[in-house]
């Protein structure tokens, strides 16, 4: 034990529970116990996944989109006055500025899951989650179900249209398959014509609720108006961006706010939930992206706030800053963990900056949670995330970037959602956070 440090009251030990403290209460409580600055950097540096959890009315769990995309209701935090206004997402031009400039995923959802059957006619379904190239042409890792009846070796076809044979499997459980289809035709192209969308969990697709009309209404709507075709990489939806209508964006074009686009191959680890003590243990995702050279420009010399659409870009946007900040080269190696984030801010000085001629393209390994800070990103718009996850960490760092004061905050307002009866996840309503 520290020279120094007295050991608390039983009866005080309650505000140190990772359920509740915060550092208004852990500062208060510590000024009475002379313990000094390096023991309360100690008990402050992880953080309870509880933080993160709330409960959620299954009610609240929207199961199909709004009747219009744009008629999503919006809510809007405003962190320097420390207000909500509640909004619908077609208000959103009332809160934007000329200057601002909105980054966008435009990265296309495949419809990646595929049926088939196994020789002896048991039901197959696979998940395509990306291609393989370097193990042939039609060869990609794929989710297999039932994954224990179909080995290394095993085959699965679907009528004349293709046949899947397991090369191998991973210790994540993934298949790699490699696809005989009709005419050499590409597996993603058969996923076009008979694939399904690969909806979250949250999302009841059973027989009832598995029509025709329902399946048409989520290969329309689980896709944003702006995602590009060519850029089938997604196996989620960046669904922040699934409120925006034609009419919405040429509405703020009009006003000059402008648009820039990303890609940023959403997989599934966006949906795995934090299941570790505390957050800093749990081992995040990696997903890789493509920066356009003049979206490059855009970030790097803005001309008005920098409003990322959904935590994708948000990533995507904060992986490139700390590889391409000239000052903050120690930080940006500091980081090189990836398990963590750089908690301090740099700012980029337009003389010490390399903005390449061609699209940039790596792999974020990026964590973002309290009390990291944001180098490219000064306004947010995103949906309402899951409990436990990785996004709803992000969401609190950015409520108050440099400290874990967010944390809080982001408790309270969800609660408010809750109690306005506002549509959680996917399909769900949005809020801006500016």
């Amino acid at each position: 034990m520290p020279p120094n440090l007295c050991v608390p009251p039983r009866s005080l030990c309650y505000f140190f529970s990772p359920f509740r403290t915060t550092p208004k209460i852990l500062a208060a409580c510590l000024s009475s116990f002379r313990i000094p600055k390096s023991a309360f950097h100690i008990l402050t540096v992880s953080l309870s996944t509880d933080l993160f959890d709330y409960q959620l009315p299954p009610r609240l769990i929207a199961q199909t989109p709004a009747a219009r995309r744009d008629a999503s209701r919006l809510l809007v935090v405003d962190r320097a006055a420390h207000t909500l206004t509640h909004a619908t997402f077609a208000d959103l031009p009332r809160f934007l500025r000329p200057t601002d400039t909105l980054f966008r995923n435009n990265a296309a959802v495949l419809p990646a899951r595929l049926h088939a059957r196994r020789p002896t006619g048991g039901a197959v379904e696979c998940f395509l989650l990306r291609p393989e190239p370097a193990r042939g042409e039609n060869t990609w890792w794929c989710l297999l179900r039932p994954g224990k009846k179909l080995p290394a070796g095993a085959t699965f076809s679907h009528d004349a249209d293709f046949t899947g044979h397991v090369l191998e499997k991973n210790a994540e459980g993934a298949g790699l398959i490699r696809f005989e289809t009709a005419g050499a035709e590409p597996i993603a192209a058969i996923a076009n014509r008979l694939g399904d969308i690969p909806l979250p969990p949250y999302i009841n697709r059973d027989a009832v609720h598995n029509t025709p009309a329902i399946r048409a209404v989520d290969r329309e709507r689980y896709q944003t108006v702006y995602a590009a075709r060519d850029r089938q990489v997604a196996v989620a939806a960046p669904t922040a961006g699934l409120h925006f209508t034609p009419e919405l964006l040429a509405r703020l074009a009009d006003d000059g706010v402008a648009t820039a686009d990303i890609t940023l191959h959403v997989g599934l680890g966006t949906f795995k939930p934090i299941e570790t003590p505390t957050i800093e243990e749990h081992p995040i995702h990696r997903e890789i992206y493509e920066i356009p050279a003049a979206t490059q420009q855009a970030l790097l010399v803005p001309r008005g706030r920098r409003i990322a659409v959904g935590t994708t870009s948000v990533r995507t946007i904060e992986d490139f800053f700390r590889k391409h900040s000239a000052d903050a080269t120690a930080t940006a190696s500091a980081s090189t963990d990836d398990a963590v984030s750089p908690p301090s801010s740099f700012r980029i000085p337009h003389s010490a900056l390399h903005i390449p001629p061609a699209s940039f393209t790596s792999e974020a390994a990026l964590y973002i949670y309290p009390p990291s800070t944001f180098a490219g990103v000064d306004a947010l718009i995103t949906n309402f995330h899951q409990p436990r996850s990785t996004l709803l960490c992000l969401v609190s760092a950015f409520l108050a970037p440099g400290s874990t004061d967010g944390i809080g905050w982001m408790r309270e307002i969800y609660a408010e959602a809750i109690a306005k009866e506002y549509r959680f996840f996917s399909y769900g309503d949005a809020m801006l956070i500016v």
